[in-house]
């Protein structure tokens, strides 16, 4: 173990890590096959920690792969995964791969988002849901909680606005708190500053009733003059060893109801 100055380097930032998955030095000791005494050593300062110790207690805290750079490089080690751009040549299969789901879901819509919901793929099924709204919202780089919540955007075709808008900030509430990332912080005050629409303080009833039982919270949306239901699901990629990949979204939207199914499929 290297002696190093107190208060610098990895120490902070492992604590703040354990601290937020709300562990003991005993219990992070125990997972990680190492000793409280050690643990409290890197916390501190005292103890340098092997490029090996850090990634297993990074693993056991479920630190996500663009924070393990953080803590190798705050280690005084190299960062050990890479930030590939997306058209990168390497890429080329992952995105080959993307594609080809999210062409296979039509006509249901489906998209992928990076971790601040810039929307970097989508198909016809989301340009559909998209009829209408403002260019400022389309214009690269767009963002799927941008454009979902801004009044401008689809939230006043939303029937269940208030349930949809709770359950999307609930979401990212869960991000922020698992990951350190200021853009996202930054994009979670903008979009629940939006003021909601009238039609979403409307008591008078936006929300219809459907002789159908949904199986999880609903998208209620309007589409030319027909109400459209989903459910949605997220798909991430498995051990990703890029920064880039690890970060990637890819959303579905199921239909909820038989309507919604003959409704995409007679387009």
């Amino acid at each position: 173990m290297t002696t190093l100055a107190s208060g610098t380097g990895i120490g902070p930032l492992l604590r703040g890590w354990r601290e937020r998955r709300r562990l003991s030095q005993l219990e992070l000791a125990l997972r990680a096959d190492s000793s409280a005494r050690h643990i409290s050593f890197i916390e501190t300062g005292r103890a340098r920690p092997s490029e090996e110790m850090v990634l297993r207690l990074a693993d056991h805290l479920d630190v996500p792969v663009r924070e393990r750079n953080a803590l190798l490089l705050a280690a005084g080690y190299a960062p050990r995964y890479a930030e590939t751009p997306l058209d990168d040549p390497s890429l080329a299969t992952l995105r080959e791969g993307i594609e080809q789901l999210l062409a296979g879901y039509d006509p249901y819509p489906a998209l992928v988002v990076d971790g601040s919901y810039t929307v970097v793929a989508a198909n016809r099924g989301i340009a559909m849901l998209l009829d209408g709204i403002p260019e400022h919202l389309l214009t690269p780089p767009m963002n799927a909680m941008r454009i979902t919540l801004h009044p401008g955007g689809l939230a006043p075709r939303i029937r269940n606005l208030r349930e949809w808008r709770g359950h999307l900030l609930a979401q990212m509430e869960r991000q922020i708190a698992l990951a350190r990332s200021e853009p996202l912080r930054r994009l979670y005050d903008e979009v629940s500053a939006y003021p909601l629409p009238e039609t979403a303080t409307d008591p008078g009833d936006r929300e219809d009733p459907s002789p159908y039982p949904y199986f999880a919270l609903p998208l209620r949306i309007e589409h030319d003059g027909h109400v459209l239901s989903f459910v949605s699901s997220i798909s991430t990629f498995n051990t990703p060893m890029d920064v880039t990949v690890a970060e990637l979204a890819i959303e579905t939207f199921l239909p909820a109801d038989p309507a919604t199914v003959a409704y995409l499929q007679s387009l």
